[in-house]
């Protein structure tokens, strides 16, 4: 089988949680210092080797489309003013590779967007990344995951250990050992809580697939709430074959999907900045000081 060179992000969603901002810009641009959310994660796709983005879109987000095509005028005033390094920034973002939008069609749902990108994907394996988290690690998530693929050949996905609190909310995988940090993945529990959780582990955020996926994909029933959803897809891939978790080393889950998980990410960029970091945690630190003063 060939190596993944294809990533899908879908990027439809309305972001109701960050309304009103919202209301015009997408919430996969919301910025994290001075790059939008979904520059990270493409980031990290081209670090992994990465060629061809396939980001999944409406009608309201053409500012992604924007941000990672050429700006001639910018680019001819940076030129201008000297502003060289400026200048190398903006054009790499084009340079990274090659993108493809495509309009999200059929019912509401995560798995819809995974459908309507299937005559872009082909018969190739591809992954797909959520456009609003991420997991910082070296080597990347999804570095880490593209070589237990590349070593197995079969679906692979991105876990990491959670805390009580966390399994609220998460997708927690019913795992069996299979080496180091990897594990079969049996199935995914959505939102279980902690009594009922399988494990400590949450698979998401990164799915490695193959084309052994589509044929779920286009019968798949609606499930809660009437939509497509990924996970359901993925638990009836689990039953038909093997299929991985690896638990990522290293790893800090960065979410910005809700205003607490953005605003924690955007404090913890900004405490690692090596050009504000300094004056971030004095200006933190003399408010914590000052608290309920006057």
């Amino acid at each position: 089988m060939s190596k993944i060179k294809k990533a899908i992000i879908p990027a439809a969603g309305i972001g109701s949680r960050f309304l009103p901002w919202t209301k015009a810009m997408p919430k996969e641009m919301l910025p994290i210092i001075n790059k939008p959310v979904i520059q990270y994660v493409v980031e990290e796709c081209v670090e992994a080797g990465i060629e061809e983005i396939i980001i999944v879109t409406d009608s309201r987000k053409r500012s992604i489309e924007d941000h990672f095509d050429y700006a001639p005028l910018l680019e001819d005033q940076l030129e201008k003013a000297g502003k060289q390094q400026q200048l190398a920034e903006i054009r790499k973002i084009a340079d990274m590779a090659d993108f493809i939008y495509i309009r999200q069609k059929g019912p509401y749902g995560n798995a819809t967007p995974v459908i309507s990108s299937r005559r872009a994907v082909g018969n190739e394996p591809f992954v797909v990344v959520w456009g609003d988290q991420f997991t910082w690690a070296q080597p990347s998530r999804l570095k880490q995951c593209l070589d237990v693929f590349n070593a197995h050949q079969c679906p692979t996905f991105a876990a990491i250990k959670v805390n009580d609190e966390q399994k609220k909310h998460a997708g927690i995988g019913r795992l069996e050992p299979f080496e180091d940090n990897v594990f079969t993945l049996k199935e995914i529990v959505e939102k279980p809580g902690a009594e009922n959780a399988p494990s400590d582990i949450m698979v998401s955020g990164a799915y490695l697939f193959t084309p052994d996926v589509f044929p779920i994909l286009e019968n798949l029933q609606p499930g809660k709430g009437g939509e497509l959803w990924l996970v359901d897809a993925i638990n009836q891939l689990c039953r038909q074959q093997q299929c991985l978790a690896v638990e990522i080393r290293d790893g800090r889950f960065q979410d910005t999907g809700n205003k607490l998980a953005y605003h924690k990410t955007v404090v913890d960029f900004m405490l690692e900045d090596p050009e504000i970091g300094e004056a971030i945690k004095e200006y933190f630190k003399a408010k914590i000081e000052h608290a309920g003063q006057p």
